[in-house]
């Protein structure tokens, strides 16, 4: 009597452990996302994470790039868990057809996905040089989602796995280089910044001439998106009065200029405020007022 073959451990809990790492990835992105559009900082223990999140490689097509992760991780998720639930002895022609189309699904997703955390690490190793705990968790789930779909079931054809991660991977990398030509550009921003586009009230001008009356600093860099959110808040008028201190080096904007050097900058952009550094970030005017100590006008026209 021949014994039946019975089904590797890891093909039985494949999807529910791509699943897990998907929700997992989705909820560490969800709260950068929140984070970003919500212009609060992060909770890192190392000062990279919020130089990375404020680089000019976190933001695509107008928006913070953990939003963009957040949605490929669910995408994983729902390929992972829709064919469980199915129920297999009354619908099995579907949950059979289920499992095929979304096992390619999980193969390309898992291979992009791969792709595009390989190309992030390039850039924190060796454009933006610095170190993003949340970037290494993600890169760490993706290769995961990759190696759990690979190994996760019996692939009868691997020439199909072989055509697939091909394909996929090089359309990734091509629309990766594509989507980040501009960041890219040896041409780096002009210097002098965007313009800002915002007028001032007699409130923001009157709260910038008393940061200017104490001493209170800026840092920033010319090519970081939250300085000149930061600079949009106060208005054109006021921000001239704000003792603003540019550390990106013109000629090599990624260098920190001395001065920053010497003040301890580690991202932008940071206030300095009674001598002591602010934590990093665009600061709302209430905000800025309480922490100074200004006892003037507080009918802002213009909010974060």
């Amino acid at each position: 009597m021949m014994r039946r073959r019975s089904t590797p451990w890891i093909h039985r809990n494949s999807r529910l452990l791509i699943g897990g790492i998907a929700i997992l990835g989705a909820l560490l992105t969800g709260y950068l996302t929140i984070s970003k559009l919500s212009g609060g900082n992060v909770a890192c223990p190392v000062s990279g994470c919020e130089t990375v999140l404020s680089s000019q490689y976190a933001t695509v097509f107008g928006q913070p790039l953990p939003l963009f992760g957040c949605l490929a991780y669910i995408a994983m998720a729902v390929f992972a868990f829709a064919p469980l639930a199915v129920a297999a002895d009354h619908q099995k022609s579907l949950r059979r057809n289920l499992e095929n189309n979304t096992w390619l699904l999980l193969l390309a997703g898992s291979t992009a996905m791969l792709v595009f955390s390989g190309y992030l690490m390039f850039l924190l190793a060796f454009q933006i040089k610095a170190l993003c705990l949340y970037c290494l968790g993600s890169a760490l789930f993706s290769a995961s989602l990759f190696i759990l779909t690979l190994i996760g079931r019996s692939w009868e054809d691997m020439g199909q796995i072989f055509f697939v991660t091909i394909v996929v991977g090089m359309v990734t990398l091509i629309s990766t280089l594509g989507v980040y030509a501009t960041a890219n550009n040896p041409n780096p921003p002009s210097p002098s910044g965007t313009p800002i586009t915002t007028t001032s009230s007699t409130a923001e001008i009157e709260l910038a001439k008393y940061l200017k009356a104490k001493g209170v600093k800026m840092y920033g860099a010319f090519w970081c998106p939250h300085c000149h959110e930061q600079k949009e808040v106060f208005g054109k008028q006021a921000f001239s009065e704000i003792n603003y201190v540019e550390c990106a080096d013109p000629k090599e904007p990624r260098r920190q200029l001395e001065v920053c050097q010497k003040a301890k900058i580690e991202s932008y952009p940071t206030w300095e405020i009674n001598g002591k550094l602010v934590e990093p970030g665009a600061k709302s005017l209430e905000e800025l007022a309480k922490i100074s100590g200004y006892k003037g006008s507080l009918k802002f026209q213009n909010k974060i």
